[in-house]
């Protein structure tokens, strides 16, 4: 097996987790989302931080933190992984899982839309007719249903600065995540203390318990994989198999949480698979001449 075929299997693994780890929120539904991320975070602390013991790389976590300027950049990444987060978790308890599937599928074209308006890179027709059709799908969800599809906006758009932010990141993709979960753990575990004072549900329930704690792997594992994927696949195959993600969780959405998928929604949905298509043909091009 080649290593590219390897990085195509990890990043298949990754998208297959984050697809279907909405099944695995929704059996937390009954403890608040903040809650939820506040496990998240804390738990998968402990994992990014024994993968980089056992890689003997937790002088480079030191390191990241160090710089005025590295830790203010792994701060607001951390901001924006966590709003993300955290989200995607109230998606999911809402009843509104479509939603983060729209965001997820308009991430890229958002990406494209920071990187021309924060980066000032020049944009090929197809994807200003990606971007385009991204813009035309929101605003006649919104005029169709009378209501702006906000969370979908929001993931769409911390999920883009994320990724602009890690762009100036000098750490590499695990030892950054690890650093900013570090960061948001203090939050997170005073978080915790105080709900185990008044209202906390850890440890009142063994099975849930358990299920919050391995939340902190569920987050870790895809991360990892991500990152194992990014080394050895070609960029434009890592961009095709992510829209794997949000088609688990437009299919769970509809087929097992029996959200309604109105005409609105539809044509939405529409747009968006158009412009990735056309957004997809356009950013192959390039790699075909090669």
């Amino acid at each position: 097996m080649t290593e590219a075929t390897k990085g195509v299997l990890a990043m298949v693994g990754a998208c297959v987790i984050w697809g279907f780890s909405a099944l695995y929120y929704k059996l937390l539904a009954d403890i608040p989302p903040l809650e939820v991320l506040a496990h998240r975070t804390l738990w998968s602390v402990f994992v990014f931080i024994g993968v980089l013991a056992l890689q003997s790389r937790l002088g480079e976590l030191r390191r990241a933190l160090s710089g005025g300027r590295s830790f203010l950049l792994i701060g607001a990444a951390a901001l924006m992984i966590s709003t993300n987060w955290f989200f995607f978790i109230f998606s999911i308890q809402t009843g509104h899982l479509m939603q983060s599937s729209l965001g997820y599928y308009i991430f890229p074209l958002v990406a494209v839309a920071l990187g021309a308006i924060v980066l000032k890179e020049r944009l090929s027709r197809s994807k200003k007719i990606a971007v385009l059709l991204a813009a035309i799908a929101v605003v006649q969800l919104t005029l169709g249903l009378g209501v702006a599809p906000w969370i979908s906006l929001i993931l769409a758009f911390t999920f883009g600065l994320y990724g602009l932010i890690k762009r100036y990141v000098a750490a590499g993709p695990v030892v950054s995540v690890t650093a900013e979960v570090f960061l948001l753990m203090p939050i997170a575990l005073a978080y915790l203390v105080w709900l185990g004072r008044v209202e906390g549900v850890f440890g009142a329930d063994l099975i849930q318990s358990g299920l919050l704690i391995l939340s902190g792997p569920l987050t870790a594992a895809p991360l990892i994989l991500f990152s194992y994927a990014s080394k050895r696949a070609a960029l434009s195959t890592i961009g095709l198999v992510q829209y794997l993600n949000p088609t688990l969780q437009f299919t769970i959405a509809v087929v097992i949480f029996g959200e309604v998928l109105t005409l609105w929604h539809a044509i939405a949905f529409a747009l968006i698979w158009t412009g990735l298509a056309i957004y997809s043909v356009g950013a192959m091009r390039p790699q075909a001449a090669r």
